[in-house]
């Protein structure tokens, strides 16, 4: 195993309300997916020999906004793969690595919410017409806190 470095998954996920915003790698922007997901069929099962859950999951997970990601990218396979794990996770007869593949899966496909972070993607809400940048969190006031952390007399 390498020592030092990032890895893949270290540390926090993106986050597009952090107050600072001058990172290099937060210079790339986040694709906003419209809350009312994919319309239309899903894409031809990839994979030999569908059992029947997997071709319900494969219909209810391309309806999923990120769908419309997926399909950008040509990435049917991914979640077929994804689809097949996940009816495999849900048998009695599932292990450990069966349900710790599909979590990696899910952040990967940026079904989870770390997997938007991660991806960089936000779901608008459904409740808007348009959509528009992510809302910024208020700058703190730096000299408040430090009047509360110098000011501990009382």
């Amino acid at each position: 195993m390498p020592s030092g470095g990032a890895r893949a998954r270290s540390g926090p996920p993106p986050d597009p309300n952090a107050l600072r915003r001058d990172r290099p790698s937060d210079q790339k922007a986040w694709t906003h997916l419209p809350a009312a997901g994919r319309e239309g069929d899903p894409p031809p099962w990839p994979l030999a020999r569908p059992k029947k859950r997997e071709l319900v999951l494969w219909a209810d997970e391309w309806k999923r906004p990120q769908a419309l990601m997926w399909e950008a990218r040509g990435q049917a396979l991914e979640v077929a793969l994804y689809v097949r794990a996940t009816a495999l996770a849900e048998s009695p007869k599932a292990i450990a690595s069966d349900r710790a593949l599909v979590l990696r899966l899910m952040d990967d496909l940026g079904v989870s919410s770390g997997g938007l972070a991660k991806n960089r993607w936000v779901i608008d809400d459904a409740r808007r017409e348009e959509p528009g940048p992510v809302a910024a969190k208020p700058a703190r006031d730096r000299s408040q806190l430090l009047e509360l952390v110098v000011d501990n007399t009382g």
